[in-house]
């Protein structure tokens, strides 16, 4: 059995599976599936200012960003929950054997993501939920497996659920630019086998309890309907946001969205609410892509937020 860590203890690897948490009387698991490390900051933020890493350069390096400052670290990671009643899975990463030819990095994977799993004492079967913050590519992949040629579902007595409006939206081609139309295919093979199974739940996510201890808040901007869990279990509280961040430099610089947010100003609407919310609350953030621990807690100094790993 993985070892529970407490709050105040840092990881050792980020690939490590060994890394529990506890939130009240909730474990969550993190499961790693790749290591993001070849995008620039000036990429992924297009309002980069190089003084930032002089600023913040104690806990930027060797971290979250390489020794030549060039470029920043991120991963992919999903999150297993496990309370009195279910076993929870939020998000599944970009999945094996997809074509993923406009990213290279995520394209037709080989990756040990569900020996991982099965390290965190997990197999597929016993998974009653998937919830998917979101249906961008590196969220979805393994909601499906390729068996026979053909896509099914990864986790057969799982509930899937997500937002009816990113379903509305990415279930149409129309919605996507013509030269980025390819990308529909992450519908087409992440998505529909999930609905025609029978096994989808399409909600509206209001921040009412959907299981128990389990709230689902709408966070749009970086896509079109994401939406964060929210976990409240004995008196503590955990926020998965999805991609309402994707690197600790948006804590301090909520303003930045990133390369891949849909809404520029709905992104900023829900990071500066998910900030809100965290600091307020003192709730554990998980994030998607953060690197090392990739949880910890936002605090305030003044009209400004703190970043610490957890």
């Amino acid at each position: 059995m993985a070892r529970t860590r407490k709050y105040g203890q840092k990881g050792r690897s980020i690939m490590d599976t060994n890394h529990v948490y506890r939130v009240g009387e909730v474990t969550v698991t993190r499961v790693p599936e790749l290591i993001l490390d070849s995008n620039t900051p000036e990429y992924l933020y297009p309002q980069w200012d190089p003084s930032f890493i002089q600023e913040h350069e104690k806990w930027l390096v060797p971290g979250n960003m390489d020794k030549t400052r060039m470029h920043i670290f991120q991963s992919i990671y999903t999150w297993v929950l496990r309370t009195k009643q279910h076993t929870i899975l939020i998000d599944t990463g970009a999945g094996n054997d997809k074509e993923r030819i406009w990213m290279p990095r995520l394209n037709r994977l080989k990756s040990p993501y569900l020996k991982r799993l099965k390290a965190a004492d997990v197999t597929p079967a016993m998974v009653d939920y998937v919830i998917l913050t979101h249906l961008h590519v590196d969220h979805v992949g393994w909601n499906t497996q390729l068996v026979d040629g053909t896509w099914e579902p990864t986790f057969p007595n799982a509930t899937y659920v997500f937002s009816k409006s990113e379903k509305r939206h990415y279930s149409d081609p129309e919605n996507y630019p013509v030269n980025s139309r390819v990308k529909f295919i992450v519908y087409e093979d992440s998505v529909r086998p999930v609905i025609q199974a029978g096994q989808a739940e399409i909600i509206e996510p209001d921040g009412v309890e959907f299981l128990e201890g389990i709230s689902l808040y709408p966070v749009p901007g970086h896509s079109i309907g994401q939406m964060a869990v929210c976990l409240t279990s004995g008196g503590e509280e955990a926020l998965f946001g999805g991609d309402v961040m994707h690197h600790p430099i948006q804590v301090y610089r909520p303003e930045w969205n990133s390369v891949y947010c849909e809404d520029a100003q709905q992104a900023r609407v829900s990071r500066r609410w998910a900030l809100d919310y965290l600091a307020d609350r003192r709730a554990l953030f998980f994030s998607s892509h953060f690197a090392e621990t990739s949880v910890g807690r936002v605090t305030r100094t003044g009209d400004r937020f703190v970043w610490q790993f957890c």
